[in-house]
C-alpha cells in the first residue's frame, strides 16, 4: 500500500489511514464491478499430468524434471481461443502463470534460460497471452510465485523437491541472489509488456512472508512503474491463510477453495474487496484423470454466491501439454456463457443486498435494483420477505417479461412481505432464474 509514494509495512496495516484505504478502492474499482475472472495455470507439470505442484509431491531432482523442459512444445497452443473463449463466458480479466514454483518461464526473462524460449517451443507464451486478451477487451494479470525450485539461491526448506538431497542441502545457498532475480523479473514483466492490470503473488508461508521478500521495495518499485495496478495479498499471506483479515502489502484477500461464509472484512469489521479462487475440478494444473468436474449449475451458483457477499470469482482452468483448453472445462465456460448472456446484469457492479438471504437462493443488488437468484422453487408463492411494498415492478431478467406479485389468498394478514408466482412445477431457468426487482 502507498501513502505519498512509500509502502505501509505490515505492522502498520492494523489499522491503514483513510488516505491509503482510498487510493486502493479506487485501484480496485473496476475490479469490483467485473466480478468474474479466468485464472490459467500452466506450464512444465501440464506434461506429467499430475499437478502443478508434481516436482514437489514426487521429489524430482532437477535433471529428472527437466526432461520435461526437453520436450515442452505445445503447438496447439492459440491464446486468440483462450480469450474468445473467456469473453463468452462473461469474465471480464484474467491472470495466467508467468512462472510458477517450479521456476519455469512462459516469458522471455533475460535472467534465466529455463524459459519458453529457451526450450523446443521457442516462442514467448507471455506475449501472445497479453496480446490475445487484449484484443478481446478483457483486462490482463500475471501470476508470479515466489517459491522457486530451480533457482540455486532458492532456500530447500520443507517446501523445495530437494529436501531429502543430503548434497543439495549442503550446498551454500545465496537468498540475496534469489531476491534480485525475482525482483528483477517481475521488472521485467511489468516492463516489457505494456499495462498489466493485476499482479497475483503466490505464497507466504512460516518466516517467507512480508519482508523476507523484500516487500516494501518490491511494491514500491510495481508502483512506480504501474501506478494503478491492483496486487493480491500473498505476499504477507499463505495459501493456508488466505482469508487473512489484512490485506498487507496488497489491494484484495485471496480465499482458495473457498467462498467465505460472511465474506471477508478487515479487523474492525469493515468490507475487504475479495476473490475467491476456485478450480473446476480438484487441481489447478492440468490433470487428465481428475474428472471430477463442478458442474455449469454449480459454477454460476458459486458466482452468485460470491457477488451477493461482495466479492469475485476466479475460475481456473488448466491447460494440457499441448496447449489446449480441456474440453470439459471449455464446455461450462460455454454454458455458464449462456447464462451470462441473460444474467450478467445481476452480475457486473453488484454486490451485497440490503436484504437478508432467502431460503430459496440469494440476492444480489446495485443501487435500487435487487436482483433475486432463485435456485429452487418452494410450494405455493416465492415470498420476497421484508419487501411488502417495497417494489416498484418485478421483470424476469432473461425476457424482461412481467412477474405476477399478486398477494397469494393464502399469505395471511402480514403485508411486511411481498411474493412472485411462477407457475407450473418448475423454474423457467433450472440453473438460476433471475428477477429483477426494481425498490421503490
Amino acid at each position: 500500500m502507498l501513502e505519498n509514494g512509500n509502502v505501509i509495512t505490515t505492522t502498520e496495516t492494523k489499522r491503514k489511514p483513510r488516505a491509503v484505504l482510498n487510493q486502493s478502492k479506487k485501484r480496485c474499482e473496476w475490479f469490483v464491478d467485473a466480478r468474474f475472472g479466468l485464472f490459467i495455470h500452466w506450464g512444465l507439470y501440464a506434461i506429467p499430468s499430475r499437478g502443478e505442484w508434481v516436482r514437489l509431491l514426487e521429489r524430482y531432482e532437477d535433471t529428472d524434471y527437466h526432461r520435461y523442459f526437453d520436450e515442452f512444445n505445445p503447438t496447439a497452443y492459440n491464446p486468440r481461443e483462450w480469450a474468445a473463449l473467456a469473453k463468452t463466458a462473461g469474465q471480464r480479466y484474467v491472470v495466467m502463470t508467468a512462472k510458477h514454483h517450479d521456476g519455469f518461464c512462459l516469458f522471455d526473462s533475460k535472467l534465466t534460460t529455463f524459459k519458453s524460449t529457451c526450450s523446443p517451443a521457442k516462442r514467448d507464451l507471455i506475449r501472445e497471452y497479453v496480446d490475445a486478451f487484449r484484443a478481446e477487451g478483457l483486462k490482463v494479470g500475471f501470476y508470479y510465485s515466489l517459491i522457486d525450485w530451480n533457482h540455486p539461491g532458492y532456500p530447500i526448506d520443507h517446501m523445495h523437491p530437494l529436501q531429502d538431497n543430503a548434497t543439495a542441502k549442503a550446498a551454500p545457498r545465496h537468498f540475496d541472489d534469489y531476491l534480485t532475480y525475482f525482483h528483477g523479473q517481475v521488472d521485467e514483466l511489468l516492463k516489457n509488456y505494456g499495462k498489466i492490470d493485476i499482479i497475483w503473488f503466490d505464497f507466504s508461508y512460516r518466516n517467507m512472508s512480508g519482508e523476507t521478500w523484500k516487500a516494501t521495495e518490491l511494491v514500491n518499485s510495481i508502483r512506480r512503474l504501474h501506478p494503478d495496478i491492483i496486487i493480491d495479498n500473498r505476499l504477507t499471506c499463505g495459501h493456508e491463510d488466505p482469508c487473512h483479515q489484512e490485506t498487507g502489502f496488497g489491494d484484495f484477500t485471496s480465499p482458495e477453495q473457498i467462498i467465505p461464509a460472511e465474506g471477508v472484512t478487515d479487523s474492525h469489521g469493515n468490507p475487504l474487496v475479495w476473490e475467491a479462487c476456485i478450480t473446476m475440478n480438484d487441481h489447478w494444473g492440468y490433470m487428465r484423470d481428475d474428472r471430477n468436474y463442478k458442474s455449469t449449475t454449480q459454477i454460476v451458483r458459486m458466482l452468485v454466491e460470491s457477488v451477493s457477499k461482495g466479492g469475485n470469482l476466479l475460475l481456473n482452468v488448466g491447460p494440457d501439454a499441448k496447449g489446449k483448453i480441456p474440453g470439459a472445462s471449455a464446455e461450462r465456460l460455454e454454458a455458464i456463457g449462456k447464462w451470462m448472456k441473460d444474467n450478467s446484469e445481476s452480475i457486473y457492479g453488484c454486490g451485497v443486498s440490503d436484504f437478508p438471504k432467502p431460503d430459496w437462493g440469494r440476492y444480489t443488488q446495485r443501487g435500487n435494483v435487487l436482483y433475486a437468484h432463485l435456485f429452487e422453487k418452494p410450494v405455493g408463492a416465492i415470498p420476497l420477505i421484508g419487501l411488502g411494498k417495497k417494489v416498484r415492478r418485478a421483470r424476469l431478467l432473461s425476457d424482461g417479461s412481467e412477474i405476477d406479485m399478486k398477494r397469494p389468498w393464502n399469505a395471511g394478514t402480514n403485508d411486511d412481505d411481498a411474493f412472485v408466482n411462477l407457475p407450473g412445477p418448475d423454474l423457467p431457468d433450472p440453473i438460476d432464474t433471475v428477477i429483477k426487482l426494481e425498490l421503490i
